[in-house]
């Protein structure tokens, strides 16, 4: 049973890094929304390319443009926040449980 608690720990840690690295990714995207970015330059291509879909999906189910405001990055860092809490802290209290 130690190699699938090791394995579920394993994968709660990684899904917990990938979610924080998104959540950096989505507050370089607010941020480069404030200033006039080169849309040529790779760092903020990849930006763009990596949180869009997330963005507009959430665009699309909730209105979450409010006075020129768009929420829409603070809908994604609560879902990456209830993610964290709910997802990462589960699979690592299994992974205790199983040790």
């Amino acid at each position: 049973m130690f190699i699938l608690s090791n394995l579920l720990g394993g994968i709660s840690t990684v899904i917990n890094y990938a979610l924080t690295i998104f959540m950096y990714l989505v507050i370089a995207r607010a941020v480069l929304s404030w200033v006039n970015p080169d849309p040529y330059n790779p760092i903020v291509r990849f930006i763009y390319k990596t949180t869009e879909p997330t963005l507009s999906f959430i665009r699309s189910k909730v209105p979450s443009t409010f006075g020129g405001m768009d929420f829409a990055p603070i809908i994604v860092f609560l879902v990456v926040i209830f993610l964290q809490t709910f997802l990462v802290n589960s699979l690592r209290q299994m992974a205790t449980l199983l040790h």
